[in-house]
């Protein structure tokens, strides 16, 4: 069952470990590289509610509800992996790097609630901890292919005269494209579902539906509201974009003032819609943005700072431990080059750790509560991260990246399971999506201000990312402690 998330991590590690790299090898500067990110997340906006929303509607007794999108992905997103080492140009990179995402997206977005359909609550820490194996396991090889394919095969990790990628970056794409596949077709043709009427019949959660069964009255009411909120909302954006404009700033902050326009359109319309009782999946979604069960606002907040903190990351590592440990910023050094093949190694790492703590994580939450043991392995994600700033010799790293991959396997599996015993299973993939809103926008928020954070107030210092990712993950850790987490009280209520 979860045996596709091999693949698709596979394909999620070279794209977080190599892409900026690519950038880079294309002529980015630095204070571009965030904004280059920025369609990939911006198209998960829009695709993870509606694939989710689609998955809950779909059936088929062959193929299922969710693995039918499964496949689907996982053919656009293997084309993608073969055609971006091949990029010409920048821009045709930073379009690969939007098909990409967005086609893995597809894939990945049902996965989380195949686990949650498919699984009592009783076991979903448990399965989604074997999510976390698996991706840990793909993400390890994933991070340390280019390398691999350089020392252990002889290929190139240099720039030939006439090519802007060397050859270990093109082969590295190449393999990941085929293991994906085949990882997520292994997943289509041996795993199972359950029907609607089988889901139905041991639904936990149907006090959760909420707004769903209003009438034309109550969506006025709230169609009234949006319409207003939205006003406002757009004002504030369009007058921030219009300030942006006069101070003459970085452009990558229109991401943040035009998001927020857009956010505040998005309420206007669905107000609309409403007040004319034009219920539809897209007034729906946005319903389900406002009135999401109280578990899942909590962990929102959770998860938007540790997603600040991942994409801080994965968008500035190769650029800071370049820089500041190798003294490197020439993209066809020996040194900079040998750098960034490490990136690979430590990306590898601390997902390697991942995927051995998955199978720690549900003994140790059993035995102090899935929040708490989400809370301890944030807090070591955040030091870890924040250590990087003191290190010389490269080697200290390693010790970082562990902090960094226990973290990485809570991130992938407590709040999953957490927010699946809190969701109807009529609903499942539809919340899941809307729920990937808070991995998308801090995404976005990390594109519109790092870089203008950094070039302002660290001198284009990329170590100082890290940093920041350092504290919004122990910002997370906090945060994590006042999430409800439904099944802890209900097996607390059971014992008493």
């Amino acid at each position: 069952m979860s045996f596709g998330f091999l693949g698709i991590q596979f394909g999620f590690a070279l794209q977080n470990a190599n892409v900026s790299r690519i950038f880079q090898s294309l002529g980015a500067d630095i204070d571009d590289i965030p904004i280059l990110w920025v369609a990939a997340p911006a198209t998960g906006l829009i695709i993870q509610p509606i694939v989710g929303y689609l998955s809950d509607k779909t059936w088929s007794p062959k193929w299922g509800r969710r693995r039918p999108f499964f496949l689907l992905g996982a053919i656009f997103a293997s084309a993608a992996l073969f055609i971006m080492p091949n990029s010409p140009t920048l821009w045709i990179a930073a379009g690969m790097l939007w098909i990409m995402d967005a086609s893995i997206n597809i894939t990945m977005e049902p996965f989380r609630a195949f686990v949650g359909d498919n699984l009592p609550s009783s076991q979903r820490t448990r399965g989604f901890a074997m999510q976390s194996f698996f991706i840990g396991v793909g993400a390890v090889v994933g991070s340390a292919l280019p390398w691999m394919l350089s020392n252990w095969f002889g290929f190139s990790n240099l720039q030939v005269e006439g090519e802007s990628i060397p050859d270990n970056i093109y082969w590295s794409f190449y393999i990941g494209g085929i293991i994906f596949f085949l990882a997520v077709l292994w997943t289509v043709l041996r795993s199972k579902e359950y029907s609607p009427e089988e889901l139905e019949s041991f639904n936990e959660n149907e006090e959760e539906e909420y707004h769903h069964s209003l009438g034309a009255k109550e969506h006025r009411s709230i169609g009234k509201k949006q319409m207003r909120r939205g006003l406002v909302i757009a004002a504030i954006g369009f007058a921030l974009s219009l300030w942006l404009l006069s101070q003459n700033l970085q452009k990558e902050l229109y991401i943040f003032s035009v998001g927020i326009v857009i956010a505040g359109l998005l309420a206007l319309v669905s107000g609309i819609l409403q007040m004319q009782y034009k219920i539809g999946a897209f007034t729906t979604i946005v319903n389900d943005f406002q009135f999401m069960p109280k578990t899942m606002k909590q962990l929102s907040l959770v998860q938007f700072f540790s997603w600040f903190a991942l994409f801080s990351m994965w968008i500035y590592t190769t650029a800071a431990v370049t820089s500041h440990i190798y003294g490197a910023t020439d993209t066809s050094s020996q040194a900079y080059n040998d750098g960034a093949d490490m990136v690979g190694i430590w990306f590898g790492l601390y997902n390697g750790v991942a995927a051995l703590v998955a199978f720690l994580i549900p003994p140790v939450a059993d035995r102090i509560g899935r929040k708490t043991t989400h809370a301890l392995c944030l807090s070591l994600g955040g030091i870890g991260l924040g250590s990087v700033y003191f290190i010389e010799d490269p080697s200290w790293i390693y010790l970082s990246m562990v902090g960094v991959g226990i973290a990485w396997a809570s991130i992938l599996s407590v709040p999953y399971a957490m927010l699946a015993g809190a969701l109807p299973s009529s609903k499942m993939g539809y919340y899941m999506g809307v729920f990937n809103f808070f991995i998308v926008i801090p995404q976005l928020v990390a594109a519109a201000l790092l870089g203008f954070i950094i070039s302002k107030f660290f001198g284009g210092m990329a170590i100082y990312a890290l940093v920041v990712g350092g504290v919004s993950m122990l910002v997370a850790a906090l945060l994590s402690l006042r999430v409800e987490d439904k099944d802890d009280v209900l097996v607390q209520e059971s014992e008493t």
